[in-house]
C-alpha cells in the first residue's frame, strides 16, 4: 500500500495558498461564461489570469504532453475536455478544471457554470453533484475512511436517480500533483484507508445525468458518457485537521445559491 504524506501545520498554509490562488482563477471566470464565447476564450483568459496576475504557473500545460491551462468539459463530457473553438451556447453546461503552481504547491479545483438558463434536469444534476460532494467533504475526520468519504458522495447521487462515475476519482495533491491515495466517489463504509491528521486530497465527484459508463475519445484526453446522457463535476482540496476538514479551495465570491461547506 503506498504511503501517504502527512502535511505539517505549516504546509498545510503553503498548500492553502495554492489552493485560494486556483479558486481565484475560477471566479474570475464565472462572468465570461456565456453564450457565444469558445472553451478556447475562456482558456486563454484562464491562462492570462495565472500568469499575469497571480504570478503563478499553470500546472496542466506539459502534463503528460497537455496543451492547455484548463479542461472545459462541456455537457456529456465527464472531465479532460480539452479547450477548443467551438462556441457554447444556451442550456450547456461546463465544468472549469484548473491547477496552479504556487511556491511549489499545487492547487486545483473546478466548478460548474450554466451557459444561459438549464434545463430542469441540467440544473438538477450540477446541484445533487454539489450535495454529493459535500457529503463526502463532511465525513472527512481523523478515523474516518475513505470509503466512508465515497459511501456519502454515492448516497446523495444514486438516492437521486443519478449514477457516479467509476473511472476516474479524486487524489492526493501537495507538492505532487496526482499523489496517493486515490478518492474513489463510491464505496462501503468502514473499507479503505483511515484519514490521518495532515493528509490532503482532493473531492471530485463526476456524476452522471444517466449510466455510469464513460468512453475515452481518440484524442486520448475527452472522457464521455457512454450514452451520452449529461454529466456534472465540482472539486475541492481539503486538508484532514485534528477534528475534521480543512477546505483549502474556498471560493472567494462566496457559494450564492450553493449551500456553504
Amino acid at each position: 500500500m503506498s504511503t501517504v504524506k502527512l502535511h505539517t501545520a505549516e504546509e498545510i498554509e503553503l498548500a492553502r495558498a495554492a489552493g485560494h490562488a486556483a479558486a481565484q482563477v475560477l471566479a474570475m471566470i464565472t462572468p465570461h461564461v456565456q453564450p457565444g464565447v469558445t472553451t478556447e476564450y475562456l482558456d486563454q483568459l484562464c491562462h492570462d489570469f495565472i500568469v499575469n496576475e497571480l504570478k503563478v504557473v499553470p500546472a496542466n500545460i506539459g502534463y503528460h504532453g497537455y496543451q492547455h491551462t484548463s479542461c472545459t468539459s462541456v455537457n456529456h463530457v465527464v472531465c479532460h475536455g480539452i479547450p477548443a473553438d467551438k462556441k457554447l451556447k444556451a442550456g450547456d453546461i461546463v465544468n472549469v478544471d484548473v491547477a496552479i503552481i504556487k511556491d511549489g504547491w499545487y492547487g486545483d479545483t473546478s466548478r460548474m457554470y450554466f451557459v444561459g438558463e438549464p434545463s430542469v434536469r441540467a440544473k438538477r444534476l450540477v446541484e445533487i453533484t454539489y450535495q454529493s460532494m459535500v457529503a463526502g467533504i463532511h465525513t472527512v475526520r481523523p478515523g474516518a475512511t475513505l470509503g466512508d468519504v465515497g459511501a456519502a458522495i454515492q448516497k446523495v447521487a444514486e438516492g437521486a436517480g443519478f449514477s457516479v462515475v467509476r473511472e476516474y476519482c479524486g487524489h492526493g495533491v501537495g507538492q505532487v500533483y496526482h499523489d496517493a491515495p486515490q478518492v474513489l466517489h463510491y464505496g462501503q463504509p468502514g473499507t479503505g484507508m483511515k484519514l490521518e491528521p495532515g493528509m490532503i486530497f482532493t473531492i471530485e465527484p463526476m456524476i452522471n445525468a444517466g449510466k455510469a459508463g464513460t468512453s475515452l475519445l481518440s484524442d486520448g484526453w475527452t472522457v464521455v458518457t457512454k450514452d451520452r446522457s449529461l454529466s456534472a463535476q465540482w472539486e475541492h482540496t481539503v486538508a484532514v485537521t485534528e477534528t475534521g476538514f480543512d477546505l483549502l479551495t474556498p471560493w472567494p465570491d462566496g457559494t450564492g445559491s450553493y449551500s456553504a461547506i
